[in-house]
């Protein structure tokens, strides 16, 4: 082999190993990016979407265009398990009923972990079709008493609110119409309520039904 032969292989076996040296941190930054992108869309305690997630699915069913509905669930009394059992307990809770909340069927788009132990679900459909789902998800939240691992079992319920979207009415407004249909619920008016725009003039908090 003559040395400009040599001199050239050598040359591109130093490119070849430079490359292959340069992919491996390109995977990992791929994979740190795939990581980053995850977490800053989820809950780190259940895993579910997270608020920003919940605002940009709502957001996206708007554009649409479609019928669609928002179901806030507050869980009654999970002060107490944190002040009783600590707060990795109640982090268990709040893990088994995202679970629960994960798993309802259709019509229900997405399920989320809004803050604390609130949650929300973005379901596809009108009032009925969203009363149905906000009775199933009050009902499978409450369905069992949830065993944590310091050997505790735990009654949970939620009180929960919803709405649905008309035109005009912002993602913004609408979380806070369930919301307030979500804390009426809370305040002893009925285990879901319906945050009502024709009486919201005279009722500022909604009325709570049974149905829809």
């Amino acid at each position: 082999m003559s040395p400009l032969t040599a001199l050239s292989a050598a040359a591109a076996a130093g490119v070849l190993a430079g490359l292959l040296l340069a992919a491996v941190p390109l995977w990992r930054l791929r994979r740190a990016l795939r990581t980053a992108r995850h977490q800053a869309h989820h809950d780190d305690t259940t895993g579910l979407p997270n608020r920003r997630a919940f605002i940009a699915a709502v957001d996206d069913a708007q554009r649409s265009g479609q019928a669609f509905g928002l179901v806030l669930l507050d869980l009654d009394k999970f002060k107490q398990v944190n002040d009783v059992h600590g707060h990795d307990a109640g982090n268990e809770l709040l893990t088994a009923v995202g679970h629960r909340l994960a798993g309802q069927p259709d019509p229900v788009r997405l399920a989320a972990r809004l803050s604390g132990d609130e949650f929300a679900l973005l379901v596809r459909g009108d009032a009925d079709a969203t009363y149905r789902a906000a009775q199933l998800a009050a009902t499978a939240t409450a369905a069992t008493p949830i065993a944590l691992q310091a050997e505790v079992t735990v009654a949970v319920a939620a009180s929960v609110g919803y709405t649905t979207n008309r035109p005009g009415v912002s993602t913004r407004d609408l979380l806070g119409e369930a919301d307030t249909a979500m804390y009426r619920a809370k305040r002893g008016a009925g285990p879901v309520c319906r945050y009502e725009p024709v009486t919201a003039a005279t009722e500022p908090h909604g009325r709570c039904r049974d149905r829809r």
